[in-house]
């Protein structure tokens, strides 16, 4: 069955991208001086901002690539040379990374809804790797008919899903992080940053290989 295939396709893809377990600690890192309430709100816009973002990358990013002129292979090597690179900082300092994530997400004077879409979800929760993926779930989309439906239909089902994942880790990421304790922390946040790492330079061989099979197609007689 197409959806199933389509839902079976998309979730792990999205799944590892996202990371909703070693993105949860960031997240815990920057709502930090927030109050139960405002982290448990949080948690929910989140997770309705990044299933929006998803939905919409997986729906009409392709669409919007084809009006640009822009190819899926340059997508997929600039997703994946941002999101080697944002994970390669993370591994080399992870402890740093955080402290400035903190200070970015939560300026002084701001309300703590107003950083539900920028920084929690764009880029921290579904940033550029997680969009170039989404976009090229979308490609893999069959030309019309029924399948086309069924496809979708199962896709965007994945992306629920991922969603309420988000929703769960990170309404639960204070209880998580306290059980881990300091050092449980760091060893899971390098963990999450080298299997990012691992992700981020698959997306960009996948992006070059595209490139480099577009101009042996373009050359061949």
């Amino acid at each position: 069955m197409i959806a199933v295939a389509a839902f079976l396709l998309a979730f792990p893809a999205l799944f590892s991208i996202v990371n909703p377990i070693g993105a949860a600690f960031i997240f815990n890192e920057a709502t930090s001086g927030f109050s139960a309430e405002e982290r448990a709100s949080l948690s929910g816009r989140v997770a309705f901002y990044s299933l929006i973002t998803m939905v919409t990358a997986l729906w009409g990013g392709a669409y919007v690539l084809n009006f640009f002129g822009i190819s899926l292979g340059a997508l997929r090597i600039a997703g994946g040379f941002v999101v080697a690179l944002r994970s390669w900082e993370m591994l080399m300092a992870p402890e740093r990374h955080e402290e400035r994530k903190t200070a970015q997400a939560t300026p002084s004077g701001q309300a703590a809804m107003d950083m539900a879409f920028f920084p929690l979800t764009m880029p921290f929760t579904a940033g550029p790797g997680t969009i170039s993926v989404a976009i090229s779930l979308g490609a893999e989309r069959p030309a019309s008919g029924l399948g086309l439906v069924e496809f979708f239909g199962g896709a965007t089902a994945a992306t629920v899903a991922i969603s309420a994942l988000i929703w769960i880790a990170y309404r639960s990421a204070d209880r998580v992080a306290n059980m881990l304790g300091p050092s449980g922390r760091q060893v899971v946040g390098r963990m999450s940053a080298f299997l990012l790492l691992c992700i981020g330079v698959q997306i960009l061989i996948t992006g070059v290989e595209d490139v480099v099979a577009g101009m042996m197609g373009t050359r061949a007689p």
